[in-house]
């Protein structure tokens, strides 16, 4: 299977998860959003060297992963790209910021480590609680809970199309990678001399796509405007969900 085919399955594969009938993926999504947002912010706020406070987040994805029977191992699959570049945050900051901090078993820890460790967990634990809310949320869903919070439609609407869009592309350049194969069977890869009559291929069926997309739109009654499913309300346990990690939230930052 070559990278399109595993990048379209695991498309194919997010577009499962979300339908499941867990616990977690029925909870309102304006509440999910708003959690999530919450615990970033939060995260965020903590200082470059409470190392501490920052692992103590950790009980949020945790539980999450928990309760959406979210695989742990396929987040670390999909994310392998992200993550790296994540980590990659601060990692000077041992080499500027040299003031001894502490020593163990002989090894003297500095501030800059500290700090950098710091931002790396704080980057990865704002990249899984997002991941965490894709995978336990339609798109539809959080475009909806975007719109709720007054976010500009221009925005959601390109967020909502570039990811409905994002898979037509990719299923247009398989069958131009697919069609070039077949006319070369001899040759591993793409040859330099074609990449740019590939892509300019690739480009004008990716317009023509999307010019037949938007017809398909006007003819269904979109007028610059996506309408949602407005029959789901919020619900006791919705709000209970929400106090609770709010709550939780407050104790991790400014009790313990």
């Amino acid at each position: 299977m070559n990278k399109l085919d595993s990048s379209l399955c695991d498309i194919h594969y997010m577009d499962v998860i979300v339908e499941r009938n867990r616990w977690l993926n029925h909870i309102y999504p304006l509440i999910k959003l708003v959690v999530t947002i919450c615990f970033i912010t939060t995260t965020i706020s903590f200082s470059k060297y409470d190392l501490a406070g920052i692992l103590r987040m950790g009980v949020y994805p945790i539980i999450v992963f928990v309760l959406g029977e979210v695989s742990f191992q396929d987040a670390l699959r999909k994310l392998r790209v992200i993550l790296p570049v994540v980590c990659l945050i601060g990692i000077f900051n041992p080499f500027f910021d040299r003031q001894p901090m502490l020593e163990i078993a002989g090894v003297t820890v500095t501030t800059g480590m500290v700090s950098m460790f710091t931002l790396m967990v704080k980057g990865i634990y704002s990249v899984l609680a997002s991941y965490l809310l894709i995978a336990t949320t339609p798109i539809e869903k959080i475009c909806h809970a975007l719109r709720l919070l007054r976010v500009p439609v221009v925005i959601v609407t390109q967020i909502l199309l570039t990811y409905r869009y994002i898979r037509l592309l990719m299923n247009e350049a398989r069958h131009t990678i697919q069609a070039y194969s077949l006319r070369a069977p001899n040759q591993k890869g793409l040859h330099f001399k074609v990449w740019g009559s590939l892509v300019g291929q690739l480009l004008l069926k990716s317009i023509d796509r999307a010019d037949g997309v938007y017809e398909s739109m006007l003819l269904r009654g979109y007028n610059g405007e996506f309408y949602y499913d407005t029959r789901i309300s919020c619900r006791a346990k919705d709000y209970a969900y929400l106090a609770t990690w709010c709550t939780v939230f407050y104790c991790l930052r400014v009790i313990i």
